[in-house]
């Protein structure tokens, strides 16, 4: 669902983003203008294959990213999951039937953005990945508490991923992620 109120205006429309504006009235009945960006939401996917996870060591062209989830944009009218197996298709060549939505992010306020977590269990490679020109992606395989460290390093882009992780990891609870991705 939209954070973009329907009165307000696009101003600009770039290759990814765009910018809205709108009036606001305000609490002494004033009025303000109002701006917020909108992007295409996106999917992360924890892929895992025998009691590993799969990460990807990412480089594009305008900067080296480092390892993160396989993952990437949603299609104009694609579903989430769709754009999910997709991705994994794309970037590792790899599917699965075993899928399971585990958190959904808002990351920004002043940002009309989602980004939606999958857990993608028993992956198996049916083809090459077929990367677009701008990507250069290595696959590896990790443990869980390999990722966990690895997530935690600032150099990790998706900060509220480890927030939820050191979340769970206060509350004793690290091991209900680790038996979704890794049911017995």
């Amino acid at each position: 669902m939209s954070k973009i109120p329907p009165n307000a205006k696009r101003v600009f429309k770039g290759e990814i983003f765009e910018i809205y504006q709108w009036e606001q009235k305000m609490f002494d009945d004033s009025t303000e203008t109002f701006e917020m960006a909108k992007r295409p939401d996106t999917v992360q996917v924890m892929a895992t294959r025998g009691g590993k996870l799969l990460i990807a060591e990412e480089e594009q062209p305008h900067h080296k990213r480092g390892i993160g989830l396989l993952g990437g944009r949603i299609d104009e009218g694609e579903e989430p999951l769709a754009a999910a197996r997709r991705e994994l298709l794309e970037e590792a060549g790899l599917t699965t039937d075993d899928w399971e939505l585990w958190r959904t992010y808002d990351p920004a306020i002043k940002l009309d953005w989602s980004i939606y977590f999958y857990i993608a269990r028993n992956c198996r490679k049916v083809q090459e990945p077929k990367l677009e020109p701008g990507e250069k992606i290595t696959l590896k395989e990790v443990s869980f508490e390999e990722m966990l460290g690895i997530f935690m390093k600032e150099t990790y882009w998706q900060g509220q991923f480890t927030c939820d992780l050191l979340r769970l990891k206060l509350e004793g609870r690290l091991d209900d992620l680790k038996t979704k991705l890794f049911p017995k």
